[in-house]
């Protein structure tokens, strides 16, 4: 790869959240998946996953009903599970911006334990791109992965989350332009690829 290409290409994260409820507050994650990938700053293409990680932990609190209901995770599927706490903050630092779907749910919870991720910029795959107005009823995941045939795999659990979304992303609307172009060009300066809070 030449030098002219490499600096064409940018680095990102996509990252997704379990957790044992809904307030990052109170409430804690209980699995996380986090995806590096290389994306071309001026068409916004995703062109490989660099890295990537999931990993489940043990929360202080218990994990809600609710909560239990949606991803399927109980405490006793998390006892003695641990975060590898230097290979998430590897990946943060090599970003230069994070994507979430809902970003401000799970930057809630993921600048807690890694507060790396709370000096980054974020941008939301939900409310960063114009799902209404290219006829989607629904800025939902699982509902937008359907519209698109996209498999979700095991839906609300975070790495098949997260690899479904960049596959959502890298889909084009009719105009022909990629979803993740329309959700880097909310970024200040796309070259410098500095981002917003989602």
């Amino acid at each position: 790869m030449t030098s002219a290409e490499e600096g064409s290409l940018g680095l990102a994260c996509f990252v997704d959240v379990e957790t044992t409820g809904l307030s990052p507050r109170k409430e804690e994650i209980v699995e996380l998946a986090i995806c590096l990938f290389a994306y071309r700053r001026d068409s916004g293409e995703i062109t490989r996953i660099v890295d990537r990680y999931v990993g489940q932990r043990e929360p202080g609190v218990p994990v809600s009903p609710g909560a239990a209901r949606v991803h399927g995770l109980r405490m006793a599927d998390l006892r003695g599970k641990q975060l590898d706490t230097a290979r998430i903050e590897a990946i943060l630092h090599s970003a230069e911006f994070i994507v979430a779907h809902n970003a401000s749910f799970d930057r809630g919870f993921v600048a807690r334990l890694f507060p790396v991720s709370g000096r980054k910029q974020w941008l939301c795959s939900m409310s960063g791109i114009d799902w209404k107005g290219k006829g989607f009823p629904s800025r939902g995941l699982q509902n937008l992965l359907r519209a698109h045939r996209i498999d979700a795999g095991r839906a609300h659990r975070a790495e098949d989350d997260v690899l479904a979304t960049l596959k959502l992303l890298a889909c084009c609307d009719h105009s022909g332009k990629t979803y993740s172009k329309e959700l880097i060009e909310r970024l200040p300066d796309c070259s410098d690829s500095v981002g917003e809070a989602g």
